[in-house]
């Protein structure tokens, strides 16, 4: 005989069942990264945001590519506990939208908290979120110094930029001319991620670190980490940077490079650069604290060793001494002008002139090795046969500003010891050279070489700014150097 359980006891089982069902909101806690799978959500799918006096940033990462059918509402409207699509309004509740690079993030004030709720779509996808005070998808941009045949020179994204402190007459001190840094503590930690272009889909992958270091294995890729950096460097106002010298790398072959923020979501941007054939016998030359933004292929011997670079300490005798006693002088020079209390411009300072002036000084005394790349030889080629069968209406091709220098040649910089084999020396930007006229005042009788007469015989012209008389911008390539390895001429 079949026993009906009274009304009173099956209400009690199905409460039951629901508290057991329903779990507490998880918390997010602040500034650490939370991972999970939509195929393992809470139920309900809802995270508490911790209550803040300042605006906290709220980021979700996706791990693999993704559909979009997973969304994500965030709230911080205390009166609803399930953020969905029917209670968006663009203003105390909204939809965190994720779009290809795979990651959102929206700032907004929690005062009383908030919730984030996960609405599940038609695939599992592995997630990363973190509540944090700062946005851990502004990730700046890496850097390519240059590169050998089987050498690379980066850097990490800037960070931590020094204080602007203006100097104030009559205590107006400039820069030494050997600078100093003390670099910050703790720093900004950053990996790389190194793969050969042409083995790797990288790029083809949400642009979160997630999914990047997952897929590094299977794409050729190395994880490269500070530990086996070269330091810190600060190498402009921008900021603190991480230098790394990569070795073992192969001749004439594309790498793209992506860097992660400790903590940060989000990855760099990719940067792509190509190393130089076997043939190119020109080492790279760093970390020179009177010229901190050289990082190139310079026309000197090898230092001793394999798989180095020169730096201050490896240089030919003489070659820092005399860079050194220019700038020295230059600044003596420079001083006898009352700065800080007789304005020469309203735009500019002393301390603009010197920053200027250094940079130029130092992209002339060291002369940049280049070559053209095999995918500019050729383009260089193909229009070459295509002008022989009397092809119209091409477009110009523009090519890096090189300038073929014979062995034993004497250096622009008497400093520096003739090369002992033939190289391609990239010309120093005009641009550089005009910045350093515009910065410093008339009396110094700094000019540079005229666009329309004789400046393309030692500097590049007409890639940043146009070479037409008194127009900034609007070159051909608008940047000395891109994020696809080309460069164009030697900003210094």
């Amino acid at each position: 005989m079949l026993t009906l359980l009274p009304i009173s006891l099956l209400v009690a089982v199905q409460a039951y069942f629901s508290f057991v069902d329903a779990q507490p909101a998880q918390q997010l806690i602040l500034e650490r990264v939370l991972d999970l799978s939509t195929s393992n959500l809470p139920n309900p799918p809802i995270f508490q945001i911790p209550a803040s006096p300042v605006p906290l940033f709220v980021t979700v990462a996706l791990c693999v590519q993704h559909d979009n059918s997973t969304r994500f509402f965030l709230t911080n409207d205390t009166n609803i506990s399930n953020p969905g699509p029917s209670d968006v309004d663009n203003v105390n509740t909204v939809e965190i939208g994720i779009p290809i690079e795979g990651f959102g993030a929206l700032s907004a004030y929690f005062m009383e908290g908030g919730v984030l709720s996960v609405s599940k779509g038609n695939t599992a996808v592995e997630i990363q979120m973190l509540v944090s005070a700062s946005n851990s998808t502004e990730t700046g941009n890496s850097y390519v110094g240059d590169t050998t045949s089987n050498q690379a020179f980066v850097f990490s994204p800037p960070f931590s930029p020094p204080p602007t402190e203006t100097p104030a007459y009559p205590n107006y001190t400039l820069p030494p001319a050997n600078l100093s840094f003390t670099p910050p503590s703790p720093p900004v930690n950053y990996t790389l991620l190194l793969a050969p272009t042409s083995q790797s889909k990288l790029t083809s992958l949400p642009r979160t670190a997630c999914a990047l270091r997952a897929a590094a294995p299977a794409n050729g890729g190395t994880l490269i980490p500070p530990s086996v950096s070269q330091g810190l460097w600060l190498r402009d106002s921008d900021g603190w940077r991480w230098q790394w010298l990569l070795n073992a790398l192969s001749p004439n072959t594309n790498y793209t490079m992506f860097a992660f923020r400790n903590g940060a979501l989000a990855s760099t941007p990719p940067v792509y650069f190509i190393t130089k054939s076997a043939a190119f016998n020109c080492p790279l030359v760093h970390s020179l604290p009177f010229c901190p933004s050289v990082a190139y292929a310079v026309p000197l011997a090898p230092p001793g060793g394999v798989g180095t670079a020169h730096t201050a300490d490896t240089l030919p005798d003489g070659v820092a001494d005399t860079i050194i006693s220019t700038m020295a002088n230059f600044t003596i020079t420079l001083s006898t002008l009352a700065c800080g209390r007789d304005i020469y411009s309203p735009l500019v300072t002393c301390a603009d002139c010197s920053d200027a002036y250094r940079r130029w000084l130092c992209a002339v005394s060291f002369p940049r090795c280049s070559e053209l790349s095999p995918a500019l030889q050729a383009q260089q080629q193909q229009q070459q046969q295509q002008q022989q069968q009397g092809s119209e209406n091409q477009q110009p091709l523009v090519l890096p500003a090189l300038q073929t220098v014979k062995s034993g040649t004497t250096p622009r910089n008497p400093a520096l010891p003739p090369f002992e084999s033939d190289y391609q020396a990239m010309l120093p930007c005009l641009e550089t050279c005009n910045a350093a006229d515009r910065a410093c005042p008339s009396f110094l009788g700094f000019k540079c070489p005229l666009t329309k007469f004789t400046a393309a015989n030692s500097y590049g012209v007409g890639f940043i700014d146009s070479g037409e008389d008194g127009e900034i911008g609007h070159g051909s390539t608008g940047v000395a150097q891109d994020v696809y390895g080309n460069v164009w001429c030697n900003r210094g």
